[in-house]
């Protein structure tokens, strides 16, 4: 059986994240630059589809220059040691309408642990020019702790920084380079 090969469009496609600051807001943030595959065994069924994505950690972008550098320093992703954030599934399971369950390999910081998100499959289309897309709306939780992005500071009560949780959230769109 044939394998059918997408490629993630970036153009269409983005990937947020959420974490709690000081415990009383959320700062939001995007990574602007990442590159995807996803691997089909049939053409319009995507259940044990395989997805590999790559974020550029230097892509990072929480609408604060700032903070922005101090990401990508050692005190977080330490981006000069550790450039790429890497998933890779294990598994892409159908679970009723429209919903399935993402599970893969998450790598952040050389510290690899197994993650689970929800997706919702937005469906497939050809555009103008007869490619055609699949689109999905993907979203999942992880704890910074996890991946050792650890911040060091407190506040002066001692209370956390940054909450533990980062929520993550991508809309992802890929184009069918089957021939």
């Amino acid at each position: 059986m044939a394998t059918n090969k997408w490629v993630l469009d970036l153009a269409h496609s983005e990937v947020h994240f959420k974490i709690k600051h000081l415990v009383i807001s959320t700062i939001t943030g995007s990574f602007n630059i990442f590159s995807g595959t996803l691997e089909t065994k049939e053409h319009d069924n995507f259940n044990n589809a395989h997805f590999e994505i790559s974020i550029d950690v230097f892509s990072i972008d929480t609408n604060n220059s700032t903070r922005d550098e101090h990401l990508k320093s050692e005190d977080f992703f330490n981006a000069d040691i550790y450039p790429k954030i890497n998933f890779s599934s294990t598994g892409f399971v159908h679970t009723g309408g429209d919903n399935y369950k993402l599970t893969g390999q998450l790598t952040i910081k050389g510290v690899t642990k197994p993650v689970v998100f929800d997706v919702l499959f937005g469906g497939e289309a050809k555009d103008g020019f007869g490619i055609n897309r699949a689109g999905f709306e993907i979203e999942g939780k992880i704890n910074r702790n996890d991946f050792n992005i650890h911040a060091p500071d407190v506040t002066e009560t001692g209370g956390l920084v940054l909450g533990e949780d980062i929520k993550l959230h991508a809309n992802v769109q890929f184009t069918n380079e089957t021939k």
